[in-house]
């Protein structure tokens, strides 16, 4: 069954199952910012115009690549923009799946580091400046207007934003949504379990007047027009007035396996619940687990990951019975490219 299951991954990631056979350009590099101490290492995947052969971006020992052609001339016409943002801990690599599909279908697609919260870079300190993570985003758009040589022109009005777990948080931040760091520890002495609330309380985030200030504020970025939630945490520290005046529409995606730790009944089910109904959509992905929406790991990917940080190989796991997780990840690329359509 292992086999089998390696081979349909090889298969789809090499050979992209999400859509047609067209070829994508990547490019990595890093943004500057020496008056901050807060470099960015930044991806983009982008339609293109080459006859090249592609090669295995971001491919391991323990999770799938995707193909692209490095540094590829970009395509021609105006794209859609998405922006993604990774979970704590986490990193570019974990959505390539989705930046992959989504550029074999015309979007530009720009993918960022968080410095503090990535698998490299765990910062107590720097994670605690999460209101950060937003203006990272900005940075990104930034960017990318900027080259459309490099990357191919952003289409007017169609910049949206993509997160999982706390990027989940990130995205829901630059789209408008406001956190209140007290409502936040409040709840957190209700729900203690949650994996947002322990998440918090390590970093020791808006310890300070001023830090609490800074997460509180506007991060509000208004070239977004459209957000899309992968199984997000901490969204019960967001207002209850910010959520209902959420100026852009919103994609709610769970994890439908149960989570002590992250129910999508606490999370992202009363999130949907706090956003304007003509704008929201809601979806529970019932065989999905949050490690769901992450890359597909290899067939000796648990045990590797296990072997350098015991109990963490559960991010390959789906729910017991699910479907493969390419099979999940396709209905997941289909949900938000009609949801962005």
């Amino acid at each position: 069954m292992r086999t089998t299951l390696a081979a349909l991954c090889l298969i789809f990631l090499a050979t992209p199952a999400f859509a047609d056979n067209s070829v994508i350009g990547f490019h990595n590099t890093t943004l500057p910012d020496p008056q901050n101490n807060r470099a960015l290492q930044m991806v983009v995947w982008y339609p293109a115009n080459t006859s090249a052969t592609p090669e295995l971006i971001r491919d391991d020992a323990v999770f799938y690549g995707a193909l692209a052609v490095p540094d590829a001339p970009p395509a021609s016409g105006e794209h859609p923009l998405v922006v993604i943002s990774h979970g704590n801990g986490g990193n570019w690599g974990n959505q390539l799946w989705l930046a992959s599909a989504l550029a074999h279908r015309g979007y530009i697609v720009a993918a960022v580091n968080h410095p503090g919260t990535t698998s490299k870079d765990r910062n107590p300190e720097t994670a605690a400046q999460l209101w950060q993570r937003p203006k990272d985003l900005s940075r990104v758009i930034d960017a990318v207007l900027a080259q459309p040589k490099q990357f191919g022109a952003v289409a007017n009005g169609k910049i949206a934003a993509v997160g999982h777990s706390l990027g989940g948080w990130t995205v829901l931040e630059i789209g408008g949504a406001r956190f209140d760091p007290d409502l936040f520890t409040r709840d957190c002495k209700a729900h203690p379990q949650l994996s947002g609330c322990t998440a918090y309380q390590k970093v020791n985030t808006a310890s300070t007047a001023a830090s609490k200030a800074e997460v509180a504020a506007d991060l509000r970025d208004k070239r977004i027009t459209a957000v899309v939630s992968l199984d997000l945490g901490l969204s019960r520290g967001m207002t209850d007035a910010s959520l209902a005046a959420m100026p852009v529409p919103v994609l709610v995606l769970a994890a439908g396996v149960a989570a002590p730790e992250l129910p999508a009944e606490l999370e992202s089910a009363d999130l949907a619940r706090r956003l304007p109904k003509a704008s929201t959509q809601y979806l529970k992905i019932n065989d999905a687990t949050h490690f769901s929406f992450m890359a597909i790991c290899k067939p000796t990917g648990e045990a590797l990951i296990e072997e350098h940080s015991p109990g963490d190989g559960m991010i390959c796991h789906d729910g017991k019975g699910a479907r493969p997780r390419e099979v999940i990840q396709q209905q997941v690329v289909a949900l938000i490219t009609d949801f962005l359509g």
